[in-house]
């Protein structure tokens, strides 16, 4: 792969990643739930609305 490609790949993942993570919150939104994810070291239960 060239460099170029490289790049290409790299960008699209981020894309997939943000959009995985917008879709994640959408469903939250809609099915009324939490999300809960780790930082630093600590496990935490977020509201989607305060996000």
């Amino acid at each position: 792969m060239t460099k170029d490609e490289i790049k290409n790949v790299a960008r699209l993942i981020d894309e997939g990643i943000l959009r995985a993570q917008e879709r994640l919150l959408e469903r939250a939104r809609h099915d009324g739930s939490s999300l809960i994810f780790a930082k630093d070291g600590e496990v935490k239960e977020v509201s989607p609305e305060n996000l």
